[in-house]
């Protein structure tokens, strides 16, 4: 796989980016997922390849585009399965808070895999490279915090724990405050506090709770990517959708998940920040040109690439 494309990933989620970027703080989430979905397909169809849609926006019949198995790219170079989430965050967007991003996930046919993951959700326990080997999600939280510290040389009132803020949570944080470390909550989207989580330069020492399935696989790419460890369980919201899983997913569902369950081999992340947060700073209007920031990672080399774009020329990728 040469450089050059692997970069036009990033230019997906670039012009996804750029394209939601026009309603922050407008309060429209809809029309800015609408945004970021119609400049990513667009964007993806420029490329040589067959892509198919791993993770998408939902299934044919609810999403107009993006949807699970729809066909893109120009039809010609190798099969690539694709995971995207073209607005990570639509209410962090609509409402101009931090966090909001666009994320494109690959894996080359033969040479990495990504789960079809249900679209329901899992327990999440994502750590750093420090850490790997050292916690277990059946353990409880309090003690997986203690193993963490230990690992990390930190005190435990020195930990920080990203945590979604959900009803659901009210217990894990309780339980994590009581063990004297701190939570960072986060009012949407766990995708870019769980990333966070593997950079030791971000503050965030891992992510615990529950959130969506689906992310929970663009997740795992980043993780393969900087050699830290993800564990993860189902929480299947009613008897269907374990069912529904049951014919997706290899094994038994009611199983830890480890990595490589939910994701291997040769994978490559891509995330341009939307609006400014944990992970990347978002899109920036100046006079004349506008500046992104993203990341770019990819498992095969273990290179890791933050790049800021200036963008001069900011004519939509043209549609095929």
């Amino acid at each position: 796989m040469d450089f050059y494309r692997h970069i036009d990933f990033l230019r997906v989620t670039e012009e996804a980016a750029l394209a939601s970027s026009k309603w922050v703080g407008k309060g429209k989430r809809d029309e800015a997922d609408e945004a970021a979905c119609q400049a990513m397909r667009n964007a993806i169809n420029t490329m040589d390849m067959k892509a198919t849609i791993v993770i998408g926006e939902g299934e044919r019949d609810e999403a107009p585009m993006l949807y699970i198995g729809e066909q893109l790219g120009s039809g010609n170079g190798p099969a690539v399965q694709i995971a995207v989430d073209p607005l990570e965050g639509t209410n962090l967007c609509a409402n101009g808070t931090p966090n909001a991003i666009s994320v494109l996930a690959a894996a080359y046919e033969g040479e990495g895999w990504l789960m079809h993951a249900p679209d329901t959700y899992m327990d999440k326990l994502v750590v750093g490279k420090e850490c790997v080997g050292v916690v277990d999600i059946t353990l409880p939280p309090r003690v997986n915090v203690r193993l963490m510290a230990k690992a990390l040389g930190k005190d435990v009132d020195e930990m920080i724990i990203g945590v979604l803020d959900r009803p659901r949570h009210e217990g894990l944080i309780q339980e994590l405050r009581d063990t004297g470390c701190r939570v960072h909550l986060v009012p949407d989207g766990d995708l870019s506090v769980a990333i966070a989580a593997l950079d030791p330069d971000t503050g965030v020492d891992g992510l615990m709770g529950i959130g969506g399935a689906p992310e929970g696989v663009l997740t795992a790419v980043a993780v393969i990517c900087t050699g830290g460890e993800m564990q993860a369980k189902f929480k299947f919201r009613s008897d269907e959708d374990k069912a529904r899983a049951q014919k997706m997913v290899q094994g038994d569902v009611d199983r830890v998940l480890r990595t490589d369950d939910l994701a291997r081999g040769s994978v490559i992340f891509a995330a341009t920040g939307v609006t400014s947060g944990d992970l990347l700073r978002g899109v920036r209007y100046k006079r004349g040109y506008v500046l992104t920031e993203s990341i770019l990672m990819r498992s095969a080399t273990g290179q890791i690439r933050r790049i800021e774009t200036i963008h001069q020329d900011l004519e939509p990728v043209a549609e095929r």
